[in-house]
């Protein structure tokens, strides 16, 4: 996993979006605070149906480790996920993301500690809460990053 990190991220292969889906599906699995909205196989479909086709998509690792999506119209990340959470995959995956732009936002759960912590180390800063306005009606929060001038 350290060697995939130091490599740096590489463009996601349509035959990556399983291996992604099946990151997510661990992801919400493991967390008792987050419903199962859709099933694990309509989770895989939608990441080969629309993510791998609609978003620029980086993962890292092989086999796959973690990715992240990109809608590049809005400076969106539409997810960043890592199976092992702590090697610096997210990290790795997050500043390519950051490659070449001024400005990215992104959505997390307000439960999700973790990643709320991740993102505020990562310079991110809050910009508003939701009550839960997603199909999971969970409170979400919309972050922000710029780049320094």
């Amino acid at each position: 996993m350290i060697e995939a990190v130091c490599d740096g991220p590489r463009a996601a292969k349509p035959s990556d979006a399983r291996a992604c889906a099946e990151i997510v599906n661990g992801w919400i699995d493991g967390r008792d605070w987050m419903p199962r909205v859709h099933s694990r196989e309509d989770v895989i479909e939608f990441y080969e149906k629309f993510v791998f086709k609609r978003r620029e998509v980086w993962v890292s690792g092989n086999p796959v480790s973690g990715f992240v999506a990109l809608d590049v119209f809005n400076n969106m990340v539409t997810a960043l996920y890592v199976s092992n959470p702590g090697m610096g995959i997210g990290k790795a995956l997050l500043d390519h993301a950051k490659t070449g732009r001024d400005m990215l936002e992104l959505w997390t759960f307000v439960a999700n500690e973790d990643a709320r912590r991740f993102y505020a180390r990562e310079g991110f800063r809050e910009i508003r809460v939701t009550e839960g306005d997603n199909e999971e009606g969970l409170p979400d929060m919309l972050w922000r990053w710029e780049r320094s001038a």
